[in-house]
């Protein structure tokens, strides 16, 4: 039999393949599966138990009346296969889900050539077919930011300038002492049980920084390995001024990638999106911004460019808005803060992204800073949290040698 490490090696593997990668559920599912099939081998593993302790159905539910557990088993299944025959095809171990059960099993690659006696568990006659429980595994989170390479290396870039405060940036507050703006504005997100989640984005590329890199492109998809382990400087130091904010308000955040985030999770938690809908593919599938839209640039000398068109600009306010050229330095980018509810209306959808990194990380700073909330909250009427309705705003970021350093509000939307 397998060794317990091989079989754990092989879930997760599978977990953070492009076949699931972008859908929480399975992988909450193959990963339920995979512990009862090892903790219980043999014996049947229920309907309901499946429904209650992985899809959080009711006590009362009825396999008669919500096929959850069928349908989601059907499509691992189908997914388990595509898998095995695409880019798991030289693995080891092959994860199986017969049809008739729930029960997983693991058998030899037959493609593979045979295994070394000593990568293999030594069984007696009192040993279980199925070795012990797999180990605990690490948290969501940690895996995330372990798999994301470029995430890593920033980290010790936003350790090194958490010391300074950037300019138009989140100002020091004390835990329990934040400001009214920010309690009006962020203490929203923390009016649910759970913890809300940041969802950065973290676009697909072909190839590597070392031999080259290129945006993956599904109708021209070419021969290299796919890649969703990048995200950008702008995210990720986001990421750290958001998790300052929520600890002045004794909260905290939950974060992902925004290749591992399901719209199962539309339904059941507060969000916050960090990124455009061209790297964060998620804002395309959720209520999202109408009056400042992200869009391509169809004509002209900078045709392919990401831009925010004004749907119906008012006097003053720019119809296109758009970062400069990418053959010059980056002096200034647009970025649209976009607050609405979500898919059930007890739960908010805050997206905040610019048209490149840089934008988003100075949206977020400018989020941060009670003096510009208290701007953005009074062009809102907005003098208590429960005043808080949905709205687009549009920013202005100045950009000196890769850092935002002033953010203007050029224009605000009430309503969705």
């Amino acid at each position: 039999m397998f060794t317990r490490d091989l079989i754990a090696e092989e879930i997760e593997r599978l977990s953070t393949s492009t076949a699931l990668h972008n859908s929480e559920s399975l992988c909450k599912l193959l990963r339920y599966l995979s512990e009862q099939s090892i903790d219980n081998h043999g014996a049947a593993i229920k309907e309901y138990q499946i429904a209650t302790e992985v899809f959080q159905r009711s006590a009362d539910f009825d396999p008669q009346l919500d096929s959850v557990v069928r349908v989601q088993a059907g499509r691992l299944r189908n997914k388990l296969a595509a898998y095995y025959s695409s880019e798991g095809e030289n693995n080891r171990i092959i994860v199986d889900l017969p049809k008739g059960n729930y029960a997983l099993t693991f058998r030899e690659n037959p493609r593979k050539k045979p295994w070394p006696a000593d990568a293999i568990e030594p069984r007696d006659a009192s040993a279980s077919a199925i070795p012990a429980p797999l180990p605990p595994r690490k948290s969501p989170v940690a895996i995330a930011v372990l798999s994301s390479l470029l995430a890593i290396s920033v980290v010790a870039i936003a350790l090194l300038l958490a010391a300074r405060k950037p300019a138009n940036g989140p100002s020091a507050v004390s835990v329990g002492q934040a400001p009214a703006a920010v309690q009006h504005f962020w203490g929203a997100f923390l009016s649910t049980p759970d913890q809300p989640w940041v969802v950065f984005s973290n676009a697909t590329f072909v190839g590597r920084p070392e031999t080259g890199m290129s945006y993956y492109n599904a109708a021209n998809p070419g021969k290299g390995r796919i890649f969703d382990h990048y995200t950008g400087v702008g995210e990720v130091l986001a990421v750290h001024n958001l998790d300052e904010i929520f600890a002045s308000l004794h909260g905290r955040v939950r974060v992902k990638r925004g290749s591992l985030f399901s719209l199962d999770d539309v339904k059941q938690n507060n969000l916050i999106f960090l990124g455009s809908p061209a790297e964060n593919l998620n804002l395309r599938d959720i209520p999202n911004a109408t009056h400042f839209v992200f869009q391509r640039l169809a004509s002209g000398p900078r045709a392919g460019d990401l831009s925010i068109v004004t749907v119906a600009p008012h006097s003053g306010e720019p119809a296109v808005s758009i970062a400069s050229p990418a053959d010059q330095p980056l002096t200034e980018d647009y970025a649209v803060v976009s607050f609405k509810h979500g898919i059930e209306s007890s739960h908010l959808v805050l997206s905040i992204a610019g048209t490149t990194t840089f934008g988003t990380q100075g949206a977020v700073e400018y989020l941060c800073s009670p003096e510009s909330l208290e701007e953005l909250l009074s062009r809102l009427d907005v003098h208590r949290a429960e005043d808080l309705q949905p709205f687009e705003a549009l920013l202005r970021i100045r950009i000196s040698r890769g850092v935002p350093v002033e953010t203007t509000l050029i224009a605000v939307r009430k309503g969705s």
